[in-house]
């Protein structure tokens, strides 16, 4: 019924494995690879352009894909694969038999549209860890920020690792990535505040007003935010802590502050 293949050493399956470990050849080829039913949904739902699913139906039933799917893969070529070709491209250890091949959209700033007039927006600079990036991204997802932007990003957004740790977040979010220079300048023309989370010249966020057009900045553990942030900040801000250490995770930082945002906006 679909073309199939069964050994992992054929030429499409070599390069689909290069496509999941290196980031140069995703962004020569403009594609990508998802894994997951979950993931799958939530791309082409957010308008992604699915070329290819693979499918090894010793895992996923051939009733249970079509129930899945049956109203998204009317253009989409099908391709049956063995648990041996699976088990080589498969991310995780426990996914459902699926994956399928993706364009890759440009996120740069430029592409970037606003809908709100008063948007609220998460910026992370550098974050290091493609863990972090889908947290973060999980979080803007559940508080539904109006974008969510990479300054300086260390890896492409459709990291394998990225898409699992943000659970298909990164379908659903509104995304760019810039470097700081020019997100600054963009939020300055825009109007929109900037709210850094730095120590120096810092007030408590809880003193802060997020009712109007805001963008909440974000830094590494390790090294915070750059002093770029600093001096171009409308408010550096701090979130107050009490225990032994003066650092927590990116991810929870930007959820308390960012909820907050949301608070003050439903009053």
């Amino acid at each position: 019924m679909y073309r199939q293949i069964l050994s992992p050493q054929n030429a499409t399956v070599k390069q689909l494995f290069q496509l999941r470990e290196k980031s140069r050849n995703r962004k020569k080829e403009q594609l990508f690879l998802i894994e997951g039913i979950q993931e799958i949904v939530l791309a082409l739902e957010g308008k992604y352009v699915i070329t290819e699913i693979y499918i090894c139906f010793d895992i996923l039933t051939i009733e249970d894909f079509e129930n899945q799917f049956s109203k998204y893969i009317s253009n989409v070529s099908i391709t049956e694969i063995s648990v041996e070709v699976y088990e080589k491209l498969a991310y995780r250890t426990s996914t459902e038999g699926i994956l399928a091949v993706a364009k890759w959209r440009d996120l740069s700033l430029a592409n970037l549209q606003l809908e709100s007039k008063i948007p609220l927006l998460l910026i992370a600079e550098a974050p290091e860890k493609p863990g972090n990036i889908g947290a973060l991204l999980r979080t803007a997802d559940a508080a539904n920020v109006d974008a969510v932007i990479i300054a300086n990003p260390r890896t492409d957004m459709y990291n394998p690792n990225i898409i699992r740790s943000s659970v298909g977040c990164v379908f659903t979010n509104r995304i760019a990535t810039g470097s700081t220079t020019e997100i600054i300048d963009y939020l300055k023309t825009q109007k929109i505040n900037i709210f850094s989370a730095i120590l120096q010249e810092a007030l408590p966020y809880t003193t802060q007003d997020f009712t109007k057009p805001a963008a909440i900045v974000v830094g590494t553990e390790h090294n915070g935010l750059s002093e770029e942030w600093r001096i171009s900040s409308t408010q550096n801000i701090i979130i107050p802590m009490s225990g032994s250490v003066d650092s927590m995770n990116v991810s929870v930082a930007a959820g308390i502050l960012i909820f907050e945002a949301k608070r003050q906006r439903s009053c």
